[in-house]
């Protein structure tokens, strides 16, 4: 790192205090061997048996070179759900478990461990994993680097952002990058110092690093979800100055903010302006919109976009259902309540039980049975949700069960990772 970057970053820092067949079907093994513990309910008891007993069988899996090269996902899947039912423990002893192998003097490999411990909340454990690297035999880079940051920021440890960019380029010899510097801009619009954001912003362009679209998204989000408009604004001059032109995620933050601040129609407009411009508006988009016409109790509005979402191809997801579902039940017009249940289910869509219930209520009041029964039907054999329904006919209460949700599943699976932000 040079010393004319390190001490001007110091100074700002001081003055503001091919995924291979053979692994995709080792994976679908693992999933085969822990598939049936997950499905049905669990006493707590059973439960921690089951989870221990994936431990010891993702260990096992993971002697396989391929298995550690191409299962990504499984890595992530399972220290999700150990993360969700807070065994961290359990993952703290699934990633120590990694070192035994000669991948850990791989950057890649490492980075992936710091990662899975970001996304779990414990930063301490990347933190500690990151500082053993030299022993464990792996190079520091700012790829590492910036998995820390980003651990950290998801781990919501932003008070150590600015410390570990203040002491750590330095101390490793590596010049901070744009991803770096978006990182530390996130945490700052994460604490809601959104003048330090941009004073940060304004210091790393003299250091020679310019923004990029995601530095601009990034503050236009932090701007207009606080109502922020005229600052907002001025992030769109600042693109334009540079020649960075906004996609679709530039767009969908000042959506919701003009539905937030109830100017639905000026939003419509903007959707319409996106689509003229190219852009292809995304299931957020739609959903801004969605939820402000059903707020103001304008179904028949939020159901037009609806139904303009699914022309686009787009899928609806569990914001899209619930707003529509609950409007629909606030309205009375059960029979869309219906259609919306009926895509849920299609859809395989998690979503609260007691808008189904609400739905199978009103259809009953109406003297619908024949659509309450068939939506009760349909949840039942669709062997998805984990809830009941309550069907009353002629005063006499029928139970029928909806099995265990397949959310709950272990999916280890091969497929695109998700976006990590940058």
């Amino acid at each position: 790192m040079s010393s004319s970057l390190y001490r001007r970053l110091h100074g700002l820092f001081a003055a503001s205090t091919a995924i291979a067949e053979t692994g995709a079907a080792k994976s679908k093994v693992f999933i085969s061997k822990t598939k049936a513990s997950s499905l049905s309910p669990q006493a707590p008891r059973d439960k921690e048996k089951v989870l221990a007993t994936i431990v010891k069988k993702f260990k096992k899996a993971t002697d396989s070179k391929r298995f550690r090269h191409h299962s990504h996902n499984a890595y992530q899947q399972t220290v999700d759900r150990l993360a969700r039912a807070q065994k961290f423990s359990y993952i703290e002893d699934i990633l120590e478990h990694q070192k035994k192998y000669p991948d850990i003097t791989t950057e890649g490999f490492v980075i992936r461990l710091i990662s899975l411990y970001g996304k779990s909340g414990m930063f301490d454990n990347a933190r500690k994993l990151f500082d053993e690297m030299p022993e464990l035999g792996c190079q520091r880079t700012v790829w590492s680097f910036n998995a820390l940051l980003d651990a950290c920021v998801n781990s919501k440890c932003y008070d150590k952002i600015e410390e570990l960019f203040h002491e750590l380029p330095e101390k490793l010899s590596v010049k901070p990058d744009k991803v770096s510097c978006n990182t530390v801009i996130k945490a700052f619009c994460k604490m809601d110092l959104l003048d330090k954001a941009m004073f940060f912003l304004d210091e790393i362009q003299k250091t020679g690093i310019e923004p990029d679209l995601i530095t601009f998204n990034t503050l236009i989000d932090a701007f207009y979800s606080r109502g922020c408009f005229s600052d907002a604004e001025k992030i769109w001059v600042l693109m334009e100055e540079k020649n960075i032109s906004p996609n679709t995620r530039s767009y969908n933050p000042k959506l919701r903010a003009l539905v937030a601040d109830n100017k639905i129609e000026e939003a419509g407009e903007l959707l319409e302006e996106m689509k003229k411009k190219g852009l292809v508006p995304d299931t957020y988009s739609y959903n801004a919109l969605i939820l402000g016409y059903c707020d103001k109790g304008e179904l028949k509005e939020a159901c037009r976009w609806y139904d303009e979402m699914l022309k686009m191809n787009l899928s609806a997801n569990q914001y899209t259902f619930g707003n529509l579902g609950y409007c629909a039940c606030k309205m009375g017009d059960f029979e869309f309540g219906l259609r919306i249940c009926k895509d849920v289910i299609k859809s395989k869509t998690v979503v609260a039980s007691d808008m189904f219930q609400k739905v199978v209520d009103g259809l009953v009041k109406l003297s619908k049975m024949d659509q309450a029964e068939e939506l009760v039907q349909l949840g039942n054999s669709n062997n998805y949700f984990n809830f009941k329904l309550k069907l009353t006919a002629e005063g006499k209460e029928e139970e029928l069960k909806l099995t265990e949700g397949k959310e709950e599943e272990l999916k280890l699976t091969e497929g695109k990772e998700e976006e990590d932000g940058h």
